[in-house]
């Protein structure tokens, strides 16, 4: 199992990414709490990931799917740094 980053830009004025939230959860034991980026620890790998949440997407939207790895750092709430350092390898 890895962890996996997955951040994006959804722009298309009056479409509902629904499907494209519903699937992203689908994709292993996940942490959200930055609005745009959510870490996923899962045995996919990025591009499968990618090719997950792509048919959810439009030309006009934005994703970066990568891997995650040690060191890691930032300012996030302590709950949000166990769960990253229980996960990392």
């Amino acid at each position: 199992m890895s962890v996996i980053l997955v951040t994006y830009d959804l722009k298309t004025p009056g479409r509902i990414y629904t499907s494209f939230y519903d699937t992203l959860k689908l994709q292993g034991n996940w942490w959200h709490y930055l609005t745009s980026t959510w870490l996923i620890q899962t045995a996919k790998t990025p591009d499968q990931v990618y090719a997950a949440l792509a048919p959810h997407l439009t030309t006009t939207d934005s994703i970066l799917v990568l891997p995650v790895t040690r060191p890691s750092y930032g300012w996030l709430p302590q709950d949000a740094w166990d769960w990253i350092n229980s996960r990392l390898v």
